[in-house]
Order: C-alpha cells, then structure tokens, then sequence
C-alpha cells in the first residue's frame, strides 16, 4: 500500500499499517530534512520512503493508497491509479475498518472544532468514555488502539477527509453549516457540498443525522435513511435542538425538555449559540442527560485558536481566531463584538470573495491590517469600507495595531484565508500571534513598572 504526504495524518497512517503487516510505502514532494524526525520512526517501522517528488509507476502498482487530507483527490497520480483501478481510500475509510464503540462524526464550513472539543466534553462530563479525534489534531487512526466497545469517539471531519470515503459510517452525524470555503480545491460549491454530505452517505435507520434548521445551504442534505435532527436558533423544530425564549430545548417524539439557558453559554457570539445547540442535540443522543449538557456547557474553557482571548493591554483586548480560515468564519467573529475593532486580514487566498466584509467592516471596525499573499486582494475588494494598511507581516500587523487601539478597543485576529504561506498552519499562525502579544505585555509590563 502506498501513503502520500507525510504530515500528522499520512504518518499515523504509514505506522498504524506497518504494525498490521502490510508493506508500506510512503512519498512525499518534501526531503528528509524538510520533513524531520518522522522519517526515523517510520524507517524503524520497515516503512519504505520516497521521498523529494512522486514516482508514477509507485503510484500504478499498489493495492492501496491513502492520500493525507492535503492531497488533492483529483492530483494527477492518483488520476493515473484510479484508471488503473487502484482503490483509493481516505485515512477516516481505513480507520473505520477497525474502529470500536461510537462515533459521532461533525462536517461544516465553520464551528467544527468547537462543537467537536464541546461534545466530547459534555460527554466526559456526562461519566462518559469518550475520544477526541480527526481534523482537531489526533488522526482518527491514530486512535484505533485506545477504543473499546463501550467508547463514544467524536470526530471533526473535513471535506478532504469524506471525499475518498466507501463504507464509512458514523453512528450520529453532524453537519452544521455551509458557505463558500476550500473553492481553490474542491472548484465549485456543489462539490464542495456534496463532498461533506458524504458524512450520512452510508447511515441506515438506526443512525442519526443533525442539521442546521436556520442554514438554507445545508437543509437539502437531510438524509433519507437515517433519523434527521434539526437545530435552529429561530424556529421550533420537529425533532432536535431549538431556542424557547431564554432557553434551549430538546424536542423529541412530541416530548419537549429543558437542557439549559442561554446565559449559561460561556462562549461569545450568536455563531456559538448554534454550536451549543448542535453539541447538544449530538451529545443528548449520545445518551447525556440534561443536567451534565447544561454542566458540560457551563465548563466549557472554549478552543484555542477560536475567538481565544490573549490578554489585555492598556485597556485594549486581543483575540486570536486564527482558525477563521474563511470569509464566512471572519463574519461570525466580527459579529461577537460590539464595534472599534483593528481586524488582521490575509494569508492564502482560497478563491474567496471578501467584499462580503465591507458592511460589517464599515459598521464595526475602525482598521484592517492586511497580510500574506491575499492582501492585495482583499484590499482591492474591502477598499473604501475601513481605513486600511498593507502590513505584510504578522509581526508588523501587531505592532501596528497596538501603537494605533485605544483603551476598550479590540484587536483582532481573524485573517478569512488559509495560513500556508507564511505559516505551517492556522496553529502556528495562532501561536505566533500569541507569542507577539505577550512581548507586548512584557513590554507594557516593564513600562509601567519604569514609571513607579
């Protein structure tokens, strides 16, 4: 079998198949150097590299080949494979061939990461045995040796994950919105849909699928097989989670119950709401009674990278939602705060049209800090909404902003666009924000100390 890309994904992949016997091969466009210690591990594994580019006739001759979600499923060795018959199968379709116990699988454009880490917590809460897995940071195959029958996996699921899915079958799965993201991959929003509705593609009548009532662009996916659930912040819905009032209520068979109130979310922003809702109609199938979603809720700290808080600094605060990798999440984080916001836009553009951003940028925001190789564009498509300046740099973006905030201004990260060009991912490009605010407080620190 052959893996391709050798990043968190393809190397779990590559392992977890050389302990099961088989005769693994993995390549990678990077060397050795660029790749690092992982090539140690994977040659003690009798793991077989190649590596700095791609050999089509290693491609042709496999049985197997699990592409790491960075590879493009239309990639033209795997075009060559496919005509050849080869089958080609995602890291999530091998790992469900070996999976234990439960799990809840949750696809969108946007809130992944926190309904994933948030169900998982509720049901941690609930005394549950629970795994976090997938696109949040630990493969799903990495996770196979640690399950056991009575183990409820919650898994993030991307689009690059469900495209190159068989047999792949969640017990309980979510999808929770869709707008225009991942277009320099997947080309168009059809497929880039059809791709995530892939989650219900192999559900029976025991399974459950959850959607967003309020959402029009994800509705006309409700499956036809399994049980479809609904949330919704506006409307009352025939089965699912909804908002009473001040309150979230679960509605199933024709019986109504209070899970919690809405003062109860600690997570800012009307986006959040929603994912509440979703976690909870999930976990509340799952089995969690009322009392520990409501619980889970309550002690829910949040997700790094997402609307994070950093610190604040002469009255300003900063927020890091570096995992805002598209216009549609850059809306929800603006839409959290009330006004005076330096915003830091840019990165690697995903074919997106940014000149959604101009009224909520007129409305809210006093200054945009543009960075990375989509600045350029995003200026041309936001000029004249909000005062601009080309930072380039991330650095440069947060010295600016702090010589330019005022006391109960905000600044914020929230660049719409992926990180890859000047950043391994939305991770590093977070920490890396974080790093830079805490020099400004070290600094502000020292100042004021300075003057005593």
């Amino acid at each position: 079998m052959l893996v391709v890309g050798l990043a968190r994904t393809g190397v779990a992949t590559a392992l977890f198949c050389a302990a099961r016997g088989a005769r693994v091969t993995a390549t990678d466009s990077r060397n050795e150097t660029e790749i690092g210690d992982a090539t140690a591990k994977l040659k003690d594994a009798g793991v077989t590299l190649e590596l700095g580019g791609h050999r089509e006739k290693t491609f042709v001759e496999q049985d197997l080949i699990v592409p790491s979600p960075g590879v493009a499923a239309d990639e033209a060795h795997l075009q060559r494979a496919r005509a050849k018959d080869v089958t080609i199968w995602s890291e999530i379709e091998l790992a469900y061939r070996f999976i234990k116990g439960r799990l809840i699988g949750i696809t969108g454009s946007n809130g992944k990461t926190t309904t994933t880490s948030l169900v998982e917590h509720i049901l941690k809460t609930a005394g549950m045995q629970t795994i976090l897995a997938g696109n949040i940071g630990t493969p799903l195959i990495g996770c196979v040796d640690a399950m056991k029958d009575e183990t409820c996996t919650v898994a993030e699921l991307s689009s690059f994950q469900l495209e190159l899915i068989d047999t792949f079958r969640p017990n309980t799965g979510v999808f929770l919105n869709l707008t225009p993201d991942h277009l320099d991959r997947h080309h168009t929003m059809e497929a880039y849909g059809a791709a995530k509705a892939r989650l219900f593609e192999n559900q029976t009548g025991d399974d459950a699928a959850i959607l967003n009532a309020d959402d029009a662009a994800t509705t006309p996916y409700a499956p036809s097989l399994p049980r479809v659930y609904w949330f919704s912040r506006k409307q009352r819905v025939a089965q699912g989670a909804y908002v009473r009032g001040q309150e979230i209520v679960f509605r199933q068979d024709g019986a109504e119950e209070v899970l919690l109130k809405l003062e109860d979310i600690p997570l800012a922003g009307s986006h959040n709401v929603e994912n509440v809702l979703a976690a909870s109609a999930a976990a509340r199938l799952a089995g969690a009674p009322a009392k520990a979603i409501a619980k889970g809720v309550q002690s829910f700290a949040g997700v790094e990278h997402r609307l994070e808080f950093v610190a604040e600094i002469a009255g300003v605060r900063y927020y890091n939602d570096s995992k805002a990798t598209n216009v549609d999440a850059t809306l929800k984080a603006i839409d959290a705060f009330p006004g005076r916001i330096l915003i830091i836009l840019g990165g690697k553009d995903k074919e997106s049209d940014y000149a959604v951003l101009q009224k909520p940028l007129r409305e809210k925001a006093i200054l945009a800090l543009l960075i990375g190789t989509a600045a350029g564009k995003i200026e041309k498509q936001i000029s004249g909404s909000v005062a601009l300046e080309r930072a380039e740099t991330l650095e440069r973006a947060v010295e600016t902003a702090s010589h330019a905030a005022q006391r109960g201004d905000v600044v914020l990260l929230a660049p719409a666009c992926a990180s890859f060009d000047q950043f391994q991912n939305y991770e590093h490009r977070g920490r890396v924000f974080k790093d830079l605010v805490s020099q400004l407080q070290k600094q502000s620190a020292g100042a004021t100390s300075g003057k005593r």
